[in-house]
């Protein structure tokens, strides 16, 4: 087939919060109300975003000879020097990356921004780059939220952000195999939309869907609110094509093989710290005929995650599987014009979908409602539909919130399903903990979003006031928890990723092999470690 390119635009986000900044809810007075009365936030300290115009941004440091070198590889019109340009490719889009923007901090900004339009490309810019020593980010939506877009820059000539838009075509389909091949620029969206033309999908859809790309999916190991069925994005890699400062690398050969460890985990979850993806080879499925999303209210959040468990392990397993627990419940089942009502009937709010042929849902629907009601569950009317069509923009709320004042942000962990009740206590016990003793007693809400045979993560949304040091005041109460994370069992992250954020987590977790090991990886791949330098590993102290 011939290459196949998406017909719409690629538009960029909010420079100052989430994706398009027309859907910014405004908050109603009850909201208002209840951030005055619950977390005492009164507005007074907040204030409307700079315009983007009236940022100082220093000069770029790379010379007129690195930028002609760069635009004789991508092409002039793909070198990119504006302020716009530099600003839009700054940081991620984490709580602390939009409060250091709001309050002017553009000390992170790429000095330039490289657009190559194939692999060739690519591997001939990272060859530049690594021979002048500057620092490159790989690009995709802009996304992360754990400092992976903020590269530790010290000692380089500079820094470039590589953003992949331009490679963005479905190469082929093999309909025998049910494997499609995507460029890694592709966004959610257009990819479902040319894989949806020829009757198929990826069925991956997290919360950074819409503007997150299939590169940053297998970058990040991103896992899709539709993981329970699917998989996570990790599992529907069959074969990556990267370059690396050290040449091509060409990884999956066939599904499954016993030659050697598999390489393609080498790349799945390095946030570019090692190359840059530049294909993917992805399992596809036919576009379900039906999809079908409920919500139910079980007793409590130990009898929902009994209940998910005994789906996961004995079956039918639902597409869809997500469990909030009992503050975040009431919230949920609030109504907008009356703040704080909906979940006086207590419980937690699990939402359960399933997608395919009429005959399996049929099927895993009435095999699922057995087990749910049996565990005490009842329906809750138009509650799935409700999350189906709103799914995608929880981040819009956090970001009206911070501009009342409200310090919002969320965090994620995984454990086995032994070990996850002490997990959801000691995390949340550390962020009241932490925030509480600041003098800004918090809301902690968590959900179960991904869950396995062998365990689940889970995904917690804090909400308190904010300081007069907001960056101080969520790094104290996110080391809390980081740490708590820890000696609960838990990983310190399931798919979000490592960044920068969490290097010193991670660290811990895998242990001082597991550091050496990636290092040499790293060694092979980037001898000149100009990839992403301080994400994943942090700083080499041998260097």
């Amino acid at each position: 087939m011939a290459l196949a390119r998406p017909t719409d635009s690629y538009p960029d986000q909010s420079w100052t919060g989430w994706g398009d900044p027309a859907l910014l809810p405004v908050l109603s007075e009850g909201m208002r109300q209840l951030l005055r009365a619950g977390l005492g936030v009164d507005g007074a300290s907040a204030g409307a975003p700079p315009s983007l115009d009236s940022l100082a941004l220093a000069a770029g440091r790379l010379g007129d000879a690195d930028l002609t070198a760069l635009a004789g590889i991508a092409g002039d019109p793909h070198v990119l020097t504006d302020a716009e340009a530099r600003i839009r490719h700054l940081r991620g889009k984490s709580t602390p990356d939009l409060l250091r923007l709001r309050a002017g901090d553009t000390s992170d900004a790429p000095d330039a921004v490289v657009l190559p339009g194939s692999h060739d490309e690519v591997l001939e810019v990272l060859r530049l780059c690594a021979e002048r020593q500057i620092a490159v980010v790989p690009f995709g939506g802009g996304t992360s939220v754990v400092g992976g877009l903020e590269p530790a820059s010290s000692g380089f000539a500079g820094v470039i952000a590589l953003d992949v838009r331009r490679l963005n075509a479905l190469v082929e389909i093999d309909e025998q195999s049910l494997v499609a091949e995507l460029e890694p620029g592709l966004r959610g969206p257009q990819a479902e939309a040319l894989l949806g033309e020829h009757g198929y999908t990826i069925g991956h859809f997290p919360q950074s869907f819409e503007y997150a790309t299939l590169g940053g999916f297998a970058a990040a190991r991103s896992s899709g609110q539709s993981s329970a069925g699917y998989g996570r994005f990790d599992d529907l890699v069959v074969g990556l094509r990267v370059a690396t400062p050290a040449g091509s690398l060409e990884l999956g050969r066939a599904p499954k093989s016993a030659a050697g460890p598999d390489l393609r985990h080498l790349v799945l979850g390095s946030e570019g710290a090692f190359g840059v993806i530049t294909s993917l080879r992805v399992r596809i499925r036919p576009v379900p005929a039906v999809r079908v999303y409920e919500g139910w209210r079980l007793p409590s959040f130990t009898a929902g995650a009994a209940a998910i468990r005994r789906l996961l392990q004995d079956g039918p397993t639902p597409t869809v599987l997500r469990l909030s627990d009992e503050a975040e419940t009431a919230l949920n089942l609030a109504r907008p014009d009356e703040v704080g009502s909906g979940g006086e009937d207590g419980g937690c709010l699990a939402i359960v979908g399933y997608e395919g042929s009429a005959a399996t849902v049929e099927s895993t629907r009435a095999g699922a409602t057995e087990i749910l009601a049996g565990a005490g569950g009842t329906v809750v009317p138009d509650a799935g539909e409700h999350w189906a069509r709103e799914r995608f923009r929880g981040p819009y709320l956090r970001d009206a919130l911070l501009g009342e004042g409200a310090l919002v942000e969320t965090l994620e962990t995984v454990a086995f399903w032994s070990a996850l009740d002490g997990l959801y206590a000691r995390v949340t016990g550390a962020l009241r903990e932490s925030l509480t003793a600041q003098g800004t007693p918090p809301v902690v809400l968590c959900h179960i979003s991904h869950v396995y045979p062998t365990g689940a993560s889970l995904y917690f949304t804090v909400a308190c006031a904010q300081l007069p040091d907001p960056l101080a005041q969520w790094q104290r109460a996110k080391a809390a928890a980081s740490d708590a994370i820890l000696a609960a069992g838990g990983s310190i992250t399931h798919h979000h990723g490592v960044g920068r954020d969490h290097v010193r987590w991670y660290e811990q977790e895998i242990g001082p092999i597991g550091v050496a090991a990636l290092r040499a990886v790293k060694g092979a791949l980037d001898p000149a470690g100009i990839m992403n330098p301080g994400v994943l590993l942090g700083a080499d102290p041998s260097s």
